[in-house]
Parts: C-alpha cells; structure tokens; sequence
C-alpha cells in the first residue's frame, strides 16, 4: 500500500510529462478517509470516461461513514442506489468540471436515471463500500498538467467522498424513504400474482413526463394526481406506506382507449415501466407491473433466425415455411409477430401494444377487406383472433392502447377510457355497444393450440471479435449495441432505461456462451445468465472490472441475443 504523499510527490514529477506517463501512477494509495485504487487510466484524454476506473474504498466498521444493516437484497439495492445518487451530485458539486483536453478535469460516477437499479458503481461487501468512478486525469493536449490533477486528487476527490459517504453528511430521512419505497414497491409487485393483477397504479401518482426525451416528472402542479375509477379501484397494504389505493389491472385482455393526447400511452408506458422500482419523488413510486411483461411493436427490417411464427403467419406464397422463418429484413407484420413468439419463447407473462406503432395487418382485417381479400389469400392471422386463445391456452394477459379499433370489445375483459389523463371504467359501455352492434368480421384463427417451438442458441455463432481481431463490445446508446463485426439494433427493446443496462447486455451476451452447449434453449440459457447475477454480482459479466453496468432482466437478454447478425439457432423438438 502506498502513502497518498507518495502519489503527491509520484503526480508532480510527471508534470509535463507525455500524457502516457499517468500510467505510473496505477496502484493503490491510502488517504486519511479512504483507499484511492487507480485501476485503469486511458492513454489518451479523449477516451471516454467507461475506458477509466478509480475505486475508492471505505471501512463499513468505521463509525464515521453511513452504513446500515442490510436485511435483504432490495435493502441493499436501494442503500448502493442512493449513494451513487449521493456521490453524483456531489461531484457536480466539487469538482469543476472538464478542464482541458478531452475529459481532463471530470470526476464523476455512472449517472443513474429515475429507477432505483441495481449497479456496479457502487459495490457494498460485508467489509467496504466501494464507488467505482472515473477520474479524467487532466493535459492539455498530450502533456500532464499536474497542478489541476493535484486539486482533483487532494483537493475535490476527498470533498466528494465526504459529502457523499460522511454519515454527518447525509440525509437520514431521504436515505430511509428511498429504502422504504424500494421495498414497497417490491412487496407490491410481489403481491400482483395472488391478488389475479398483471399491474398496479396507485392514486395520486403523477404519470406524465417532462418531454419525449426525459423520464423525470411533469410538475405535479400543472396536472391532475391520477385516480382511480371506483369500480377499478383496490387497497392493498404495504409495510411503510400503509393502506394504499389505486387502478387495479386484472389479467386477461385489457384496452386502454380514448382520444388523442388524453393520457393513453401515457398509462402504457407508465405500466411498461412498472417493471421497475422508482426513487421518491419520480411519481411512480407505486406504480408495478409484472416482472415478466414485455412491450411489443412493429419494427421493419429486423433480423430473424429460424423462428416458428406460424400461430400468426402460414401459407406464404411459393410454399416459405414459416414454422422455421429466417429473414434479414422482416416486414412491420412480420417483426410483431418475431417479437410476440420471441417473448413466449422467454416466458412472458403479460404482453403490452400500442396500435401507434403496430403493423394495422397484423392488428385486424375489417369485414370489408375479408370480403375483398380470402382468408386463403391472406397467410397473417391477425392479433384479434388470438388475443383470447393466448390467455385462455398460455396465461398471457394483454394490454392494448386503441384509439381507432372498436372491433376489439368483443374479445376484452376490461376496458379502460383515459379522459383528461384520468382513468374511466367503460367495460360494461364497451360491451353493450359490442352487443348491440355485432362485428360483421368473421374469426379468422385456427382452431389448433398455440405451440412454441423452442429454439437452441450455437456459441459458435456468438462472435465479439471484429474484424481488426480484437474484443469489442460497446455501447453508444440505449438502443444501439456493438458487439464483434455487429451493429445491434435495439429500438424495438423498449423497456430498457439505462445505458449502463444495455453496457451489461452485451458482455452478458459474451457470458452466455458458458451455457451454450448445443442443447440448452434460448429461454434456459438467459435464465441462468440473469440467475448468476442475482447471486454473484454484475461483476461476473467481465473478467475486465467496470463500474459502468446495471441490471436487466432474463428477457431484455433474449431480446437483444436474437438481434445479433451472427446467431445461429437450432430448434428444438415442439412442445405444448
């Protein structure tokens, strides 16, 4: 171990240095508060901030530091949540930001977004708590500027880590509501199943966002708390917030109807985003949904590998077999129904559309096109003739966002209109109108059971080399992977939230491989990848340590293997 004055005199003779030199300084350094580990500093100021990692360490047994008795997995999620949030901000704070070339002069940690997830920028063991963060050595240029990295290291880095791990410094009461929410939230979700719901919204939740392009909360003051339609409305008791009331969303079918901009996709995604715990003051704090719901669209020009989506899709012309489909190019119709028969595959227990961007094929035909174009012309069943059938035979609920499409009342169970973003029961208007006016379209689904035909992912086909011979995997966005020679296109995975989730997804794809031994499914394989991590950590993903990964779920892993260019699957013998 080295003395902290030892990297102080070790910083200073490098000043001018080539930028390179900084390399010396990797090790580890025992400041008065803490162990500072320089584990990886890039080369070059301009590498962005995941290529560096600083790891900064404190005694959980000392007494000057926060700590609390960790009871349980969600206690521990939460308390590591907060202090990222905590470290953060404090950051910004004291430090000044980018001061030279590239990054120089940045000191921050992976920044965390509305959900309370599980990460590895902050790594709690039975003895330290440990920030991973990334310190941007300061040039200007190629040359070391040794003043401003003297500030960072002896002057911002010890102010951050007392305004962010200090127990005189942190906000007890914040720090115990965001553990509280947490754990509500997860009890509430937990309780879902018993209680015959696929999702929950709790009164006075604020649902719409600032914009399109932030997941932070409308200002309550501009918008009416939603509330829940009496004969919708369940209480249901959570350990710290009580009795609590709220929109109940029973299993089976579901539609979300309404006028434009009266609150309709607002309530999808605010269910699509369910899946998730959320911090205090987000305004969805008990809003939850089923662990397993997926959200599902259409997206042209996707790839698929021998996939059977035959329940949807059968008697292409020129004879294409569809039980085993491969394209490079799907049409929206097509990629819908990939998507649908990929998240069966994957055990999905709740599926949620919205008719703005599905294929309008895929959704319905209306008597007059059935009468213009035969069933035997036509090789798409469309959704409304199996949205029953999939609860009836596989227990997956639906829940659809229509604004044009009445035809759908006579295959749901619960009605929803969204009036001024505020929720309506209209089950029983919409079943009457369905009576009195009976469809004039004919069912067009056949009458054998949905199958799935499992499919057996080959590790030969998992290729993160590129074509240079070297490791790639990245990630730019949340939607966008680089794994290998592959540019993964992940628009259409939208209950990703993160870029640190989607980080993860690709080394989780490398990590995959152990398990892809010929005869393992799609389906097992994820599972135990998502079972690995629940038990050792995100850590395992890379032999490479990193503070830049999040937690996902077993079906945004399935979702993003069967997106990459390279696979190669074999199916495996049908099942019921």
């Amino acid at each position: 171990m080295n003395d902290y004055l030892q990297l102080k005199q070790k910083l200073h003779s490098l000043d001018k240095q080539d930028y390179v030199n900084y390399q010396s300084l990797l090790g580890d350094y025992d400041f008065p508060l803490f162990k500072l580990i320089i584990h990886q500093i890039p080369k070059d100021p301009y590498a962005p901030p995941h290529t560096g990692l600083c790891r900064i360490q404190v005694q959980r047994n000392d007494e000057r530091f926060i700590n609390l008795n960790l009871e349980s997995k969600v206690q521990t999620v939460a308390f590591a949540d907060f202090l990222a949030r905590t470290f953060y901000i404090s950051a910004q704070s004291h430090s000044d930001g980018i001061r030279g070339t590239g990054f120089s002069g940045l000191i921050t940690i992976n920044q965390p977004g509305q959900a309370i997830l599980e990460r590895n920028n902050i790594v709690i063991t039975d003895d330290v708590i440990e920030v991973r963060c990334f310190i941007g050595f300061p040039g200007e240029g190629r040359l070391i500027k040794a003043n401003i990295a003297d500030d960072m290291l002896f002057k911002e880095l010890p102010a951050i880590v007392e305004a962010s791990l200090l127990k005189k410094n942190i906000d007890h009461k914040a720090l115990q509501k965001h553990i509280e929410v947490a754990e509500d939230a997860d009890t509430l979700r937990k309780k879902l199943d018993s209680l015959g719901l696929i999702a929950f919204i709790a009164n006075d939740s604020i649902l719409p966002r600032k914009s399109g392009l932030s997941d932070e909360p409308m200002s309550a003051q501009s918008i009416i708390p939603f509330i829940a339609p009496e004969t919708l409305n369940i209480e249901i008791d959570l350990p710290h917030a009580g009795c609590i009331n709220g929109l109940a969303i029973k299993k089976g079918v579901t539609l979300i109807v309404g006028g434009g901009y009266h609150g309709k996709s607002t309530l999808l995604s605010t269910i699509e985003n369910g899946i998730y715990n959320h911090i205090p003051g987000d305004g969805r704090e008990y809003c939850v949904t089923n662990n397993k719901t997926a959200k599902i669209r259409a997206y042209s020009g996707r790839r698929v590998v021998n996939t059977d989506i035959s329940p949807f899709i059968n008697n292409l012309p020129c004879n294409q077999n569809t039980s085993s489909f491969s394209t490079d190019n799907a049409s929206g119709s097509t990629s819908q129904a990939v998507n649908i028969i990929e998240a069966m595959e994957a055990n999905a227990d709740v599926l949620l559309m919205d008719e703005d961007t599905c294929a309008t094929n895929f959704m319905i035909r209306d008597n007059k096109m059935q009468q213009l174009v035969q069933k035997d012309d036509e090789p798409i069943t469309t959704y409304i003739d199996k949205v029953t059938q999939l609860y009836l035979e596989k227990n997956i609920s639906t829940i659809l966002v229509l604004g044009g499409v009445g035809d759908y009342f006579d295959v749901s169970d619960q009605v929803i209109q969204m009036i001024s973003y505020q929720p309506h029961d209209v089950t029983i208007k919409a079943h009457q109108i369905a009576e009195n006016s009976p469809t004039k379209r004919a069912a067009e689904s056949e009458a054998k059971p949905i199958q799935i035909h499992e499919r057996i992912p080959l590790s030969s086909s998992i290729l993160p080399i590129n074509t240079y011979g070297k490791f790639s995997i990245y990630a730019k966005d949340i939607h966008r992977l680089v794994f290998g020679d592959n540019d993964t296109d992940l628009t259409d995975v939208e209950q990703l939230t993160e870029l640190s989730q989607t980080k993860a997804l690709g080394y989780a794809i490398e990590y995959a491989k152990k398990y892809m031994d010929g005869k393992t499914t799609l389906c097992e394989v994820v599972e135990r990848v998502v079972n690995d991590v629940d038990e050792r950590g995100l850590d395992i993903l890379s032999q490479k340590l990193s503070g830049h990964f999040a937690c996902f779920r077993a079906l945004e892993l399935a979702f993003a293997i069967n997106r990459l260019g390279s696979l190669k699957v074999k199916q495996k013998e049908l099942h019921d």
